[in-house]
């Protein structure tokens, strides 16, 4: 787990936004800018999608970036990369030291699978990401462009076995991560409104979203 802290002053962005807990989050991220995600309370999960703004198909590619990294983790240095093998972000800062690639984003149909019939009925990332297309059809993206997403301050542990478990968060009030475009990228933000486990200590909280300008710029 490696940790480095940024030498970027909030004072410099160009662009603060606070995301309220179950709202999302829609923005072109200039290349050569730098994207930083604060997890302002502590143990919130941002579910995140990106996609090449240039072309929205070539979006961010799980397997792609796991592979090339070997490592089902994200931290410092971790180059996310689309289905075409292009790099679109790299993380160079980190006050965290893991975001998962794995577990997905919550929907109400796997609310139901997962906890009770009853628990259909609750908002779910997969919600947001819907509302989002829908409302921002200039973006050109569609509920067909929702696939592969990161986990942002998520902790989900692989088992002996290979299998998945959702535990406390190891992120904490004010820490953050921090990417450097390569290109013109979409960034879909869902601030996970998740109650049934304990990705966000059951409590879900805002994040903030800062942008800051590319270097020399």
């Amino acid at each position: 787990m490696q940790l480095k802290e940024s030498s970027l002053d909030p004072a410099t962005a160009t662009y603060r936004e606070v995301i309220p807990a179950g709202d999302y989050w829609m923005h072109v991220v200039k290349g050569g800018e730098t994207l930083r995600i604060v997890d302002l309370a502590g143990n919130q999960a941002a579910d995140t999608l990106f996609f090449d703004a240039a072309d929205p198909a070539d979006r961010y590619s799980a397997i792609d970036t796991i592979r090339e990294q070997r490592n089902v983790y994200l931290g410092v240095g971790s180059k996310l990369r689309a289905v075409s093998g292009n790099v679109l972000l790299e993380i160079v800062a980190d006050t965290v030291g893991r975001h998962d690639t794995l577990g997905g984003a919550c929907a109400t149909e796997s609310n139901t699978v997962r906890y009770a019939l009853e628990k259909k009925t609750m908002h779910a990332c997969r919600d947001s990401w819907l509302l989002a297309v829908a409302e921002n059809d200039g973006f050109g993206l569609t509920k067909r462009d929702i696939a592969h997403n990161i986990n942002f301050f998520m902790n989900v542990p692989i088992t002996p076995d290979g299998g998945l478990t959702f535990a406390d968060g190891v992120s904490g009030p004010g820490k953050y991560v921090e990417m450097v475009a390569a290109r013109d990228v979409i960034v879909l933000i869902s601030n996970c409104p998740q109650l049934n486990n304990p990705c966000n200590a059951y409590d879900p909280t805002p994040v903030e979203v800062l942008i800051f300008p590319a270097a020399g710029a």
